[in-house]
């Protein structure tokens, strides 16, 4: 991104900086106020492109699938109640969307049918360019998902949990299978030693 790029971002961040929770937010946006809605799109775009863009590997596919999550949100409105945290309720409908990205644009090009399943996405994108990458290019698609979605994301276990539609359980048994995998592994190990 060229600087003068990186400055229109940064203020357009600012501008739309609303100091609002997110329930406030929503709350307003019930009630009709467009610009909540708008200081919604502005705090999670970023993380939604780069979630779409990891999922999909395409940067024009992945502006697709945060246009198309973004519409799916605007259409709970009025009436949309959180439950979670805001990213809990977005993650399902980005990945489930980069699938169908995926899958269309697959079809178009004549290619074989996709699986109805993708991989979970590498913090840096596409493919492992560190250590730490190509041990979790190593893990399984539900290890590596739970972990990312735990360290890198921030959600909480009842959080990935609810967006991956699975028992608790289930993620504490993924995060303590993939962490054991991780400490075993001669290339990343000493990031758990004391």
């Amino acid at each position: 991104m060229a600087a003068s790029d990186r400055r229109a971002s940064l203020r357009t961040l600012a501008e739309h900086h609303d100091p609002r929770s997110d329930q406030e937010l929503i709350a307003a946006a019930n009630a009709g106020d467009a610009g909540a809605f708008e200081s919604l799109y502005f705090r999670y775009r970023d993380w939604v492109g780069g979630l779409a863009f990891r999922f999909t590997g395409d940067r024009d596919l992945a502006l697709d699938v945060l246009q198309e999550t973004f519409l799916y949100f605007l259409k709970k409105f009025p009436g949309f109640v959180l439950t979670s945290h805001l990213k809990t309720f977005l993650y399902p409908a980005v990945r489930n969307l980069s699938i169908a990205a995926r899958q269309k644009t697959r079809r178009a090009q004549g290619d074989t049918p996709m699986p109805e399943t993708i991989e979970a996405p590498t913090p840096s994108g596409v493919g492992p360019v560190n250590e730490v990458d190509a041990v979790l290019s190593t893990l399984g698609q539900e290890h590596r998902e739970v972990l990312l979605l735990r360290f890198v994301e921030g959600l909480t276990m009842p959080e990935i949990a609810e967006a991956l539609e699975i028992p608790v359980g289930t993620v504490k048994s993924r995060i303590h299978n993939g962490l054991a995998r991780l400490r075993a592994d001669e290339r990343t190990k000493n990031f758990f030693e004391k």
